[in-house]
């Protein structure tokens, strides 16, 4: 995984940043609240012995350093402790003395330093005192020699013994600086490690990687598209309606030497805007002057009508079972060139009905009558209907919802449609986040509705639709004399 990348996990997962940022301060907080504050006493030693000349002095400087390190493990001996709380009742073991000395000595010099770390300010000094005196004591008593006489070895207290003024711990500002230090790689580290093992379908180059198709739209999400699905009225001027009339232009010259005239939209699952997807592109083929015929082929749960605010009773269902004429159901959609027919009534057999003969004789007629026809299917991971309709038409249009269907449910869905050949036209994704930077583009540059440029251009379109929708009826007629 490239920083790039890693570095859109960590934007795409900023809350999960700043969540593990306030965990740590929280904890560090509670922490530095709880904790006793801890004072240090110390003590520092200047050990030496008499010399005589420049090689004595050198001789007996490094005898020296090798004693000081000595003497460092001599200052925490159980010895020493013993000593210390063998004279005064300073409320502490000889272990718990040992614990709370500790000792450092610097490099090149016979210096040797003591100190003594407790909750109680005074006791840490007290302790100190009487280590240094004790120290003293036994060093001398170590280096005696065996006749009586003192060793060569004299231990001075050159510095000390004080304690601080105030706690070295807990120190609340070092502890902030480290618990969001702490908190933030952390973070970073959870927020890549959600986006690795997120299989959800993030972006359109991961679509792309998916279907092996190329995409021919992303459809942005807005809020106001659940109670205003369609691209008309106020809704005609949004992001989201020039977005579905680039999928227009693209759908349309996808493939120049073989245009497809009969698509069938489908998704994967349920719910990803397949069938409002496919009534705003018929709308946006309509408003450009193409005759557009749109199908309702979801037998189990068709929504066309609903949408289009035309009456379901009877459609496709009824056309293949022979009740009614093509002609007679289909109906014709405001004053664009768009023809609707809806699904009909519910059978108990959508799959065997959708691969009939009856409705592959319906498509040819229906191919004949229209310029583009648009078929809007079932999912094709819940049922067989939706690859049954696509094997009919000349492509499919595959649409997927971002941040909702997961890689593996896409390529599922692909490879249905590739095992029976069917040519996918492209990919859609569907309710996609648009940058800022983009939406302020489109804003900024977009013709205002209802504005005096528009009004010429109005006319003209209405006066082109009511030619086009004149040959439609003709057509329409033309289709329920075949369908006879």
């Amino acid at each position: 995984m490239d920083l790039y990348r890693q570095l859109r996990l960590v934007r795409r997962h900023w809350w999960i940043v700043l969540l593990t940022v306030m965990v740590a301060l929280g904890v560090t907080a509670l922490v530095t609240v709880r904790a006793q504050p801890r004072y240090v006493a110390s003590v520092t030693f200047f050990v030496t012995t008499p010399s005589q000349g420049v090689t004595d002095a050198y001789q007996g400087g490094l005898f020296l350093q090798q004693r000081v390190k000595s003497y460092a493990e001599l200052l925490t001996s159980d010895r020493l402790a013993q000593s210390v709380v063998a004279e005064n009742a300073i409320g502490l073991t000889a272990e718990e003395v040992q614990r709370r000395v500790s000792t450092s000595t610097e490099t090149g010099t016979v210096l040797l330093r003591a100190s003594v770390t407790d909750t109680d300010q005074n006791r840490a000094l007290k302790v100190t005192e009487l280590l240094s005196a004790k120290f003293v004591e036994l060093v001398q008593k170590v280096e005696t020699t065996q006749d009586g006489k003192a060793g060569p070895i004299k231990i001075e207290v050159v510095s000390g013994p004080r304690v601080s003024s105030s706690p070295v711990s807990p120190q609340p500002v070092r502890n902030v600086v480290i618990g969001t230090l702490l908190g933030l790689l952390a973070g970073v580290g959870l927020a890549i490690l959600r986006g690795v093992a997120d299989v959800r379908l993030r972006d359109a180059a991961a679509l792309q990687r998916t279907t092996g198709s190329p995409l021919l739209g992303e459809i942005p999400f807005e809020s106001t598209a659940k109670s205003e699905p369609l691209i008309v009225g106020d809704a005609a001027n949004s992001a989201r309606a020039e977005a579905v009339r680039k999928l227009r232009t693209n759908l349309r010259f996808v493939d120049v030497h073989e245009p497809a005239r009969v698509i069938a939209v489908t998704s994967a699952l349920q719910g990803e805007g397949k069938t409002t997807l496919s009534c705003n592109l018929a709308i946006a083929l309509a408003e450009a002057g193409w005759r557009v015929l749109l199908v309702d082929a979801d037998l189990r749960r068709p929504k066309v009508a609903d949408y289009l605010g035309l009456d379901a009773g009877i459609g496709l269902t009824d056309v293949l079972v022979g009740d009614v004429q093509v002609g007679d159901v289909v109906q014709r959609w405001g004053d664009k060139s768009l023809l609707v027919l809806p699904s009909g009534s519910a059978p108990p057999n959508p799959s065997e009905l959708l691969g009939s003969k009856a409705m592959a004789d319906l498509l040819l007629a229906l191919r004949e009558s229209a310029d583009i026809v648009i078929i809007d299917t079932a999912p094709l991971l819940a049922v067989t209907d939706g690859v049954v309709v696509a094997v009919q038409a000349d492509g499919a249009l595959l649409v997927s919802q971002q941040g909702r269907t997961s890689r593996t449910q896409v390529a599922a869905a692909a490879r249905s449609l590739h095992s029976v050949s069917v040519r996918l036209l492209g990919c859609v994704l569907n309710m996609a986040k648009v940058a800022k930077a983009e939406a302020y583009q489109y804003e900024a540059y977009r013709v205002a509705a209802g504005g005096p440029t528009d009004v010429p251009a109005d006319r003209a379109k209405t006066a082109r639709h009511a030619e086009r929708i004149d040959g439609l009826s003709d057509r329409t007629q033309e289709l329920t004399r075949l369908s006879r």
